[in-house]
């Protein structure tokens, strides 16, 4: 029966689900000369154009992961990842542009879906660095995890790191262990406390941490080893039993190219 054509190609990075849609219901995408319709499936050989031209319809590196070191505001580091590795990257539960640390990006729309859903089970720890130091009141406020409205988090340690060469009188950094937070959610949770944050990093997602030797600005692919630790709950071999796509035909026309290299949040997908 073949995949659906909207999985297929945000498999391919090209776009989210969504978006994907979408074109189908503009009529920009066929399947061998016939225009494609929601619900449409694709197979091994089948011919897929957006406006024309023909969608090559190979993943030059299935189920890769980055773990990059993200300086706070630095939105350049997508553009330095390998192009082997696609040409639209999805962050996994990224952080606020003006935050950073650590951040997992893949091009593999399907794997990032995954890893999003994994998120809240996953212990995260982050730095924060704030203005002055946080009262008693303030940081049991932090500690009850309890965000706008009724959203709640699971906060398990708050702690000042006054060891921190960067802690001044005037900011004080701290640490914040939780489970299933993203860094949006310890920004909120810490200014909802009436605390000035100016800065917050993420140093460990997971089984993973920031190491010391990934500067920022620098990146390093997952192993399979670790990428497994972040999926535990995955079927062995789930998704390499699938055949791998085959190369489209030969066109004269050019292959489609996705619009550019960013990154973009797997909840927004459909």
């Amino acid at each position: 029966m073949g995949e659906r054509l909207q999985k297929a190609l945000a498999q391919l990075g090209l776009g989210s689900r969504r978006e994907i849609e979408a074109w189908i219901s503009a009529g920009r995408l066929t399947i061998n000369n016939q225009v494609a319709t929601l619900g449409a499936r694709v197979q091994e050989g089948d011919e897929v154009r957006l406006d024309g031209r023909m969608v090559r319809r190979r993943r030059a590196a299935p189920e890769q992961v980055f773990l990059c070191h993200r300086s706070p505001g630095d939105e350049s580091l997508v553009e330095r990842l390998p192009k082997r590795a696609g040409r639209r990257f999805i962050a996994v539960s990224p952080m606020p542009r003006i935050d950073g640390g650590l951040e997992l990006l893949t091009s593999d729309g399907e794997l990032a879906l995954e890893l999003q859903r994994s998120v809240k089970t996953q212990v995260c720890q982050f730095s924060a660095r704030v203005n002055g130091v946080l009262g008693p009141a303030q940081l049991t406020g932090v500690e009850s995890g309890q965000l706008d409205g009724s959203k709640r988090i699971e906060v398990q340690a708050v702690t000042a790191d006054d060891a921190d060469d960067e802690s001044t009188a005037a900011n004080r950094w701290y640490r914040l262990t939780t489970r299933g937070a993203s860094g949006k959610d310890v920004r909120q949770l810490l200014e909802r406390q009436g605390a000035i944050v100016s800065r917050i990093l993420r140093t460990q997602f997971g089984s993973l941490g920031l190491e010391r030797s990934l500067a920022r600005g620098q990146y390093r692919a997952l192993t399979a080893g670790e990428l497994a630790g972040l999926l535990p709950n995955r079927a062995p071999a789930a998704r390499s039993a699938k055949p791998r796509p085959a190369k489209a035909r030969p066109s004269k026309t050019q292959p489609v190219k996705s619009a550019g290299r960013r990154t973009r949040h797997p909840s927004r997908r459909g």
